[in-house]
């Protein structure tokens, strides 16, 4: 399979989610010394980033730093699994595989044969979609959609464009689909810097879907390991579900099977056709890079694309929350618990209170809800807080605890809802917020010192928050958080009647 995303379906988004853009939280956590200086001089100063723009609207973002001679590409299209149209969701999710598949030049032995092939499966997979079709027929028409789709394989190079980039040195090839966009990437060594932008016009120019059929049952079955048959994935599942009754944040990433199976080659294709165009993207370069040569390669390749159209806006707002709402998954498997409260998108004022709030309470070991519910209850085995699903619009502030024998999700509930009263009317002492400062999430302040963090880090301040700039302003921003402005948002978004709690396990447990 094309190095692409596990990491975006919903069982592991947990694993990405934060209260506000990742970056913008962690800049602020950076004991690293390559990464405190970039940060600091931020604050001080503009860094060197050029940023230009071609016709079509394409941005970049280009930082030269001294180090290796490689480059880190990140381009990231402002279209997510939010934008998925009505009946098609995953599609965004589904089409990120596929534009590893290659081009009319890349990926094919045998392009004027293999489209011959592509023609006529287009043809039969039109007969199938109508839900009228008689289950024999549609039996039928299955199976000779499988044999054209064999039979233009012999004219496949497969993983051809991963491989042209892996022969020249590429490192981490790889994409991520969450809510609010699809974002490719990879490291190359810098003298093949005009290799990517020659790969990535071609794809966006001009991609063909091929082994369509395929690459949808290897997304189903994806989703049926990594979301159906997990308790994880269940549960992040129903807790999005439960608490977005509006917003499309509440939908899968990877999209519900009933809709995978009704996607076609011709679906995708159009879904690319208007919404992954130049208009769309934006592309952050960092490492042993020449601005000047980067807009050159840039005017040169992408420069006679066309824009393509922006995406429907999501105009769906989520009412607000007046009642809890509870939400159960039997799976044979232990139990978890989480609890969710509505709270505010990445570039609202009160996101780096929320982004500290989180901290406060299960930001390491001496942590509030650590040590109530690990240490000194030790009614849990682990706990921890996180955000999203995503950070363009409002999302959610997530509790996750795994009880431990013989205590159960209950009385974690209990207990966090407790410690969230407690901190509302009790601000955290100065120690506290001096603890929560000096801490640091090792595994993403490497992901900030890399030249791929800093680009991942520049693309969604300039996506999130109209500014690359704005990802180090935030710093500031955050140590300006007081302890009376943690009370006041955790009254105001974390209140007891507006949580959603979901849980998972063999049986519901009874509420005490």
């Amino acid at each position: 399979m094309a190095p692409t995303s596990g990491q975006s379906l919903v069982g592991e988004a947990g694993r990405r989610r934060g209260v506000v853009a990742a970056a913008c939280l962690l800049a602020w956590l950076l004991p690293a010394r390559a990464a405190a200086q970039d940060a600091a001089a931020g604050e001080r100063a503009p860094l060197p980033v050029t940023r230009f723009e071609l016709p079509n609207g394409m941005r970049f973002l280009v930082l030269p730093r001294q180090g290796a001679p490689t480059l880190s590409f990140v381009a990231r299209f402002d279209v997510g699994s939010a934008d998925d149209p009505a009946g098609m969701s995953g599609i965004a999710h589904l089409l990120e595989h596929l534009l590893f598949k290659g081009s009319s030049t890349i990926g094919t032995t045998g392009w004027v044969a293999e489209r011959f092939y592509l023609a006529r499966i287009d043809a039969v997979a039109d007969s199938l979609v109508p839900a009228g079709v008689p289950s024999a027929e549609a039996e039928s028409l299955a199976a000779r959609l499988r044999a054209l789709e064999d039979s233009a394989r012999a004219f496949v190079a497969p993983n051809e464009f991963a491989e042209i980039l892996a022969r020249n040195g590429a490192r981490g090839l790889n994409a991520i689909t969450d809510h609010d966009a699809t974002t490719y990437f990879v490291e190359l060594p810098s003298n093949r810097a005009e290799l990517w932008f020659a790969l990535e016009a071609d794809r966006m120019a001009d991609p063909v879907f091929r082994e369509f059929y395929a690459e949808r049952d290897v997304v189903l079955e994806e989703r049926r390991l990594r979301v159906e048959d997990r308790a994880g994935g269940r549960l992040e599942e129903a807790l999005l579900a439960a608490a977005y009754r509006v917003h499309p944040y509440g939908d899968p990433v990877v999209g519900t099977p009933e809709d995978l199976r009704r996607l076609t080659r011709r679906d995708v294709a159009g879904h690319h056709r208007r919404y992954y165009g130049p208009g769309n993207a934006i592309v952050a370069i960092v490492g042993d890079a020449d601005p000047r040569e980067m807009r050159a390669f840039a005017e040169r390749w992408f420069g006679g694309v066309p824009p393509g159209e922006r995406p429907p806006p999501v105009t769906a707002v989520e009412p607000p929350q007046t009642e809890p709402r509870r939400v159960h998954v039997r799976f044979d498997a232990g139990p978890e618990v989480r609890l969710a409260w509505h709270t505010v998108s990445a570039a609202h004022p009160d996101a780096p209170a929320l982004a500290v709030l989180a901290s406060v309470l299960a930001g390491g070991v001496t942590s509030r809800l650590h040590r109530r519910l690990v240490v000194e209850d030790r009614s849990a085995v682990d706990v921890s807080v996180g955000g999203g699903p995503g950070e363009e619009f409002p999302g959610l502030f997530t509790v996750s605890a795994v009880p431990r024998a013989p205590f159960g999700p209950a009385d974690v509930e209990a207990a966090v809802l407790d410690e969230v009263a407690r901190l509302s009317a009790d601000p955290p002492a100065p120690r506290e917020l001096a603890a929560v400062r000096n801490s640091a999430a090792m595994g993403e302040v490497e992901r900030l010192s890399s030249n791929l963090g800093l680009a991942f880090q520049l693309a969604s301040s300039e996506a999130l928050l109209g500014d690359w700039r704005r990802t180090f302003e935030l710093p500031a921003e955050l140590r300006e958080v007081t302890a009376a402005d943690i009370a006041r948002v955790a009254r105001t978004y974390l209140r007891p009647d507006a949580v959603t709690v979901a849980t998972v396990g063999r049986e519901p447990e009874p509420r005490r």
